[in-house]
């Protein structure tokens, strides 16, 4: 009985050997043919997961791009360098600056004919080359990232073998400096960029390529293979959406009005739903992309409550509604902003000009919204049913002042409490609100007199003074 099992064991595991010997290897491929931004970030990112879970035998990244944040193609980077699968860069058309920096991180580099790659110097939205201080340190990321790659060694007539970088760190940084200088490449008076034949010849290509079968079958030497493409998610496409500085601005507006009306109108809960709603769209692409830190939504919520507190439980506006403010557009400016901690190097200065402008435009909005809708409240329409058209006439009853009250008007009695200048008197056993008519105090148990009637209050003086 025991060899039985043994046999059936070893059966079992040969079929299962031969199944797997007869499975495709899977080649995972990632599009990014768009700006380097949060988005392609998160592409990336759950890209590379979802391939690690199916077990992909290597990813391509399909590029075609001219650039974009230097924050987010760091980070591509390093998710490239720390991936346990094989990633491939297959430049499509361009890999400008951050784009550079994406495909020199990968483990080989394949260019269509016509391809270019290079140009990392880091600039603003002018399109001007940023202080050196930026460039800098472009150039000391370009550098690791090539030496990432390590050495070769080549053999050749002499005795000792030649040792060389795979990527020629100083080419990386040719490609940021134009004051950089290769020999046989490129002088000092320009940024490096690589055509296809160049950068197969200087090593920074494997191949040249057509398309990612070529890769496959003509410079992989895999015949037989399945593919398969990262396809963002509806969810993926909204976080992205949402992250248009547009829609960011309408989100403020709505944020800013919806807590505005609620405010004029207490209670009904429609305008602070869609107030909430907003922030909540507003910040949570940002939070999931890295860029706002729970401190600076926090910074944002403070606010709120200290405009609330100015406004409903503090008299007048003063330190806290000057800070509530700050604390406010404080939080919706530096969740845009590229900062950790305050820490604003990568942030440039039309960075900050770029989140300004979506503040103010979104407050812009808000204002010119809430005169619009003010107008709309009360006439036919979308907002009708939001205004009370209920009316009280005189002709039904109605009546400002209660008619008992206008009738007290010469009566006397006693004051029932002290009247600083306001508090209670006593005629015929009632007692009524009542102001001491000069605004004068009027000790408890004096005679008083009324002498007029105003806003729902008896407004009476002392008997032993001269009546008004």
């Amino acid at each position: 009985m025991k060899k039985v099992w043994i046999a059936f064991l070893f059966l079992a595991a040969l079929a299962q050997y031969s199944a797997r010997a007869d499975e495709k290897p899977l080649f995972y491929c990632i599009d990014i043919a768009r700006e380097i931004d949060p988005t392609s970030w998160r592409c990336l990112r759950l890209g590379l997961h979802e391939a690690e879970q199916l077990q992909a035998a290597a990813v391509i990244l399909h590029l075609n791009t001219y650039g974009g944040t230097v924050v987010h193609a760091d980070s591509m980077r390093t998710l490239i360098l720390n991936s346990s699968i094989p990633v491939y860069a297959f430049i499509d058309n361009n890999a400008a600056s951050a784009g550079a920096l994406i495909a020199l991180a990968c483990d080989s580099i394949y260019m269509r004919s016509g391809a270019n790659m290079g140009a990392a110097t880091v600039v603003g939205q002018d399109g001007a080359a940023m202080p050196d201080k930026y460039q800098s340190y472009m150039r000391a990321t370009m550098r690791s990232t090539a030496e990432a790659h390590g050495r070769d060694t080549l053999r050749t007539d002499s005795d000792e073998p030649q040792v060389r970088w795979r990527r020629d760190p100083l080419i990386a940084e040719a490609m940021v400096d134009s004051r950089i200088v290769v020999p046989g490449l490129c002088d000092s008076t320009k940024v490096l960029t690589f055509t296809a034949q160049e950068a197969l010849r200087w090593n920074y290509c494997e191949a040249l390529a057509e398309n990612i079968d070529e890769i496959i079958t003509r410079r992989l030497g895999v015949q037989e293979y399945e593919m398969q493409t990262f396809t963002p998610s509806f969810y993926d496409k909204l976080v992205g959406f949402l992250q248009n500085p547009a829609v960011q601005a309408v989100l403020i507006m709505l944020i800013i009005g919806g807590i505005y009306f609620e405010l004029q109108t207490p209670g009904v809960g429609l305008p602070l739903a869609v107030s909430i709603i907003a922030g909540i769209l507003y910040f949570a692409p940002l939070y999931l992309s890295g860029l706002a830190a729970s401190w600076e939504i926090l910074i944002f919520l403070v606010g709120i409550v200290l405009l609330v507190l100015e406004l409903l439980v503090i008299p007048g506006f003063g330190v806290a509604g000057i800070v509530g403010l700050v604390f406010f557009f404080g939080g919706l400016l530096l969740a845009l902003l590229e900062n950790v901690h305050f820490d604003f190097f990568w942030v440039a200065g039309d960075g900050f000009v770029r989140g300004l402008t979506v503040i103010f435009s979104g407050l812009l909005l808000a204002v010119v919204g809430i005169v619009l809708l003010m107008k709309r409240i009360g006439h036919k329409g979308l907002f009708y049913r939001v205004a009370l058209h209920a009316e009280q006439n005189v002709e039904e009853g109605y009546v400002a002042v209660d008619s008992r009250l206008a009738g007290m008007v010469g009566r006397e009695g006693v004051a029932a409490t002290v009247l600083r200048p306001s508090g209670k008197v006593r005629i015929d056993g009632d007692d009524y609100d009542a102001i001491s008519c000069r605004n004068s105090f009027i000790e408890a148990d004096t005679p008083v007199k009324v002498v007029k009637v105003e806003n729902m209050q008896l407004y009476v003086v002392p008997l032993n003074e001269k009546n008004i």
